[in-house]
């Protein structure tokens, strides 16, 4: 599985080959194809759902290598946990879960490793669109520099759209926890923004 995720994935920061618009209609059948064990149904979903998935570890770990690492991962576990999907959640709700879970797991094994730990300036992502303007990538560079748990809470629930019991839940912390960190999580980006402006 690992080898076809690789082969399928050229360039994480560039995105991948759009799905169909049949693909995108049939989700649930291309999941119940892919839990019998079909690669190629998997592979679709794969490539529906890579940018996003990607987008999140980005977002979460503000580094490009990381992302691209905890994205792979992220799909070689729903792979392998793929028969424990029961359609409770949508599927991107599932699989943002353990995107998160790998990108949380990442994060506590480098800080118990701290040789490995890699600083956001360390490498920054190439921007998404040739229209990105400063404003957007000031943006993103000031969500880069928010603290670890601002910064998760801010993504999963201002830039996703998770709701604070969704996000509690997929960070391990209380609902209550959530709305004090995408309150602190706005404060610090206003503050960085203003900053920014003085500066320019």
């Amino acid at each position: 599985m690992e080898a076809l995720l690789t082969a399928a994935s050229n360039d994480y920061s560039r995105g991948m080959v759009t799905a169909g618009t049949d693909i995108v209609a049939d989700e649930a059948a291309w999941v119940r194809q892919a839990q019998r064990s079909d690669a190629r149904a998997f592979e679709a979903l794969y490539r529906m759902h890579i940018d996003k998935v990607y987008g999140l570890c980005l977002r979460m770990t503000g580094n490009v290598s990381e992302a691209e690492d905890c994205a792979q991962e992220a799909f070689i576990q729903a792979w392998n946990k793929l028969n424990k999907f029961r359609g409770d959640s949508a599927f991107a709700t599932w699989l943002h879960r353990i995107a998160v879970n790998t990108v949380l797991g990442r994060i506590r094994k480098s800080k118990r490793e701290q040789d490995r730990i890699q600083t956001v300036a360390d490498t920054r992502p190439e921007p998404l669109e040739t229209g990105d303007t400063g404003e957007l990538r000031d943006l993103a560079e000031a969500i880069d520099r928010l603290p670890e748990g601002a910064r998760h809470v801010f993504v999963l629930n201002a830039v996703y759209g998770y709701t604070h019991d969704e996000a509690a839940g997929m960070l391990g912390i209380a609902a209550g926890t959530s709305k004090a960190q995408l309150h602190r999580a706005r404060r610090l980006l206003a503050q960085q923004l203003e900053e920014q402006e003085f500066d320019a």
